[in-house]
């Protein structure tokens, strides 16, 4: 037996501690794992999402594409659809746009503006793009338009996420 006796009042104080820390520890465990779960989560920012434009059906006219994919927040999944103006230049590579103007967020059109035709047009602050998403000086955009890089498959035009222009 050892020298040293525990008292009736250190085994409570003990016993209480331990079981006290024990109950503490498993309320606190699924509230740490609520808040560092989503952030050690494999994403799939870098996936390409297929549209349903076909590669052989793009001309040199800027066509509308609209894309959905599944966008995941934290435990809520959601029905995203994003958009995009797609064409092939005179070299007949595909040039990808996104329709968001970089002046204040509105969504570009198509040659929409009967005076400045073959042009993207902003109706929220007047803002011009070039067909290449060039902005046009004089104009609010101070940016030019992002575009999304792309891959082919099967024939089918998959689009990545939209990125300034100059990241590749």
């Amino acid at each position: 037996m050892s020298k040293h006796r525990v008292t009736r009042r250190q085994f409570l104080s003990y016993t209480l501690t331990g079981v006290g820390g024990f109950m503490a520890a498993g309320m606190l465990m699924p509230m740490v794992r609520f808040a560092v779960d989503p952030v050690l989560k494999a994403n799939a920012a870098g996936d390409f999402i297929a549209t349903n434009k076909k590669v052989a059906d793009i001309t040199e006219e800027p066509t509308r594409v609209d894309f959905t994919f599944k966008q995941v927040d934290a435990w809520y999944e959601s029905d995203v659809t994003n958009t995009a103006w797609v064409y092939k230049d005179e070299d007949g590579k595909i040039v990808a746009l996104s329709p968001v103007c970089k002046h204040l967020g509105c969504t570009v059109d198509w040659n929409s503006d009967k005076e400045h035709p073959n042009q993207f047009f902003c109706a929220c602050h007047y803002g011009r793009y070039t067909k290449d998403g060039t902005n046009v000086k004089g104009t609010p955009p101070l940016k030019p338009l992002d575009v999304y890089p792309y891959k082919e498959k099967d024939g089918i035009l998959y689009l990545g996420k939209a990125k300034p222009r100059g990241e590749a």
